[in-house]
């Protein structure tokens, strides 16, 4: 059944059932409280209920997700604090499958009473939902790992960190941007912390302790000559870590041009940097169109990863199933069975991972409790493979999940989301100098912006926040105005060149959308500088007639 028709069907069947187990209101709960996870064997007992229940009703399969979610979000601008919030969600989520149906429900009543109530009432989903018919729900095998445990490995809880101390970081940013000649600045600090347990029928019960941060700024320039203006935004990544991507350290650092940032960022040079920058966005001058060799960096390439490789090698998406905020997808099952799709050049290998330590998809198990894992998805420039869940596996002749099954929180059900996925570095040594050298007519571009893709992922125009012309092999001055376009498979099949591991960085989505009812999903895409050949670069600022 397709997820849609699914929810769909699932809303008619028993939405009124549960209804009444969500709490309009929070709860209030004390910081120190939320930071202390549940018990494990507490979490166990829960979910031996809900299992025993699902199997005592008919279910083939069940699992349980209990979810303690909490949330911190900092925002400021100027010489002032905006905004300090604080979430924490509790519940449980149960799926069974009964007569070859799905059943969901969930409940914040996190009680033996509660989750068996619920149970009750997925299994009274699933049930409705099989008198409608359609193809049975087939899994992939899964094993069970018994009670198995995983944590980011964080150096520093950001929550942890007392507020006052992240808001002086933040207006200190603020600060440095006034004092540089920035007319606006604002900065935010965004922490969460997912304490996830899974259980299932297949025999796991898994402990998982998961930490993302992403600290962030924008600042901006008023032309006063010309009334315009230019911004900057800032060169972190999203992260899974903890607070100590905030320490500064200058092994981490990228110097160049701009000074970029690996697994430790700068945030006030990075802002003092970016206020050297709208400066020189003003007085650059404006590109003049054409073909261009691109030079991008990882803090741009990241979203052109993201846009026009993992979306449309998202196997929902493939099918036709999910269509939600980014469309279907150019790609197709025999595209990928034929062995000879030319998504790319040689040069263009693409993994799907949920390992790589500090992206923000690396857990150590989904959210059906398979393992993680790393898998190629087009390899020397071939399709060949998407991105599955277990109930889609069979469907490209593959005998298991490939462990990207994700849901935001306990009360939404979990489909398939994308994992990090992230173009390989080059085997041959290369940096960015040499690769600029061989340029004779280009654009370096770092840092993402704006970006329009068709709904099958196909044709896409993407704009950035640097832009530096190349000419003979050197960096000659700043551009403005500067965005390229193509289709992904001409674009991708352009790629001559990628550097070495040594200048490999993630960038990433905190926040994915997907899906109706929408989730968000966080996910890293790891790259070095790349080169593309005879790519179409327009000017922004130009309009017809």
């Amino acid at each position: 059944m397709k997820r849609r028709n699914f929810i769909y069907l699932s809303g008619i069947g028993a939405g009124a059932l549960m209804l009444p187990e969500l709490s309009v209101f929070g709860n209030p709960i004390e910081q120190q409280q939320a930071l202390e996870p549940v018990d494990p064997r507490i979490k166990k007992e829960l979910a031996d209920v809900a299992l025993n229940t699902a199997k005592s009703k008919g279910a083939s399969y069940a699992d349980i997700r209990i979810g303690r979610y909490f949330t911190q979000a900092i925002v400021t601008r100027e010489n002032r604090v905006q905004n300090v919030g604080a979430s924490e969600s509790y519940g449980v989520g149960v799926r069974v499958i009964v007569n070859g149906c799905w059943g969901f429900a969930a409940t914040n009543n996190v009680t033996k009473e509660g989750v068996a109530k619920t149970t009750e009432n997925a299994v009274a989903v699933a049930k409705a939902n099989s008198k409608i018919g359609g193809k049975p729900v087939e899994l992939a095998p899964q094993k069970g790992y018994g009670e198995v445990s995983w944590k980011t490995p964080i150096e520093k809880n950001a929550f942890e960190v007392p507020v006052k101390e992240k808001v002086e970081l933040l207006l200190a940013v603020n600060g440095a941007a006034m004092a540089g000649g920035a007319n606006f600045v604002n900065s935010r600090m965004l922490a969460i912390n997912e304490q996830k347990y899974f259980a299932s029928t297949d025999g796991s019960y898994i402990d998982q302790d998961i930490h993302r941060l992403y600290p962030s700024f924008d600042v901006t320039k008023i032309d006063e000559t010309l009334g315009g203006f230019e911004s900057r935004a800032s060169l972190s990544s999203p992260v899974g870590m903890g607070y100590e991507y905030l320490t500064p350290s200058e092994s981490e650092k990228v110097h160049g041009i701009v000074t970029r940032y690996k697994n430790r960022y700068d945030m006030l040079e990075d802002v003092k940097n970016a206020t050297k920058n709208v400066h020189e966005k003003i007085a650059a001058k404006s590109v003049e169109p054409g073909k261009y060799d691109m030079v991008l960096d990882p803090s741009h390439l990241w979203l052109t990863i993201h846009e026009s490789v993992a979306h449309p090698t998202e196997l929902d998406r493939v099918l036709g199933y999910e269509a939600n905020y980014a469309g279907t997808s150019f790609l197709s099952i025999d595209k990928l069975k034929s062995g000879n799709f030319h998504f790319g050049s040689k040069n263009v290998n693409i993994v799907g991972d949920k390992l790589q330590t500090g992206s923000l998809g690396a857990v150590g198990y989904d959210d059906e409790g398979v393992k993680c894992g790393k898998w190629d998805i087009i390899k020397d420039g071939v399709l060949v493979n998407f991105q599955a869940i277990r109930d889609q596996a069979k469907m490209i002749g593959l005998n298991a999940s490939q462990g990207c099954c994700y849901a935001q929180s306990w009360d939404d059900v979990q489909f398939q989301r994308m994992p990090n996925v992230s173009l390989q570095p080059g085997k041959t040594p290369l940096s960015v100098d040499d690769m600029i050298k061989g340029v004779e007519k280009g654009v370096y571009i770092i840092g993402n912006g704006s970006f329009s893709i068709d709904q099958q992922r196909y044709n896409f125009q993407f704009g950035g926040q640097l832009f530096y012309e190349i000419k003979e092999g050197k960096i000659v001055g700043m551009l403005n105005d500067v965005a390229y376009q193509a289709n992904t498979q001409e674009f991708w099949n352009s790629c001559v060149a990628v550097c070495d591991e040594s200048d490999y960085r993630l960038g990433g989505a905190f926040n994915d959308g997907k899906g109706q009812p929408s989730q968000s999903n966080a996910v890293s895409h790891g790259t070095s500088t790349a080169r593309f050949n005879g790519v179409n670069v327009i000017n922004t600022k130009r309009r017809i007639g």
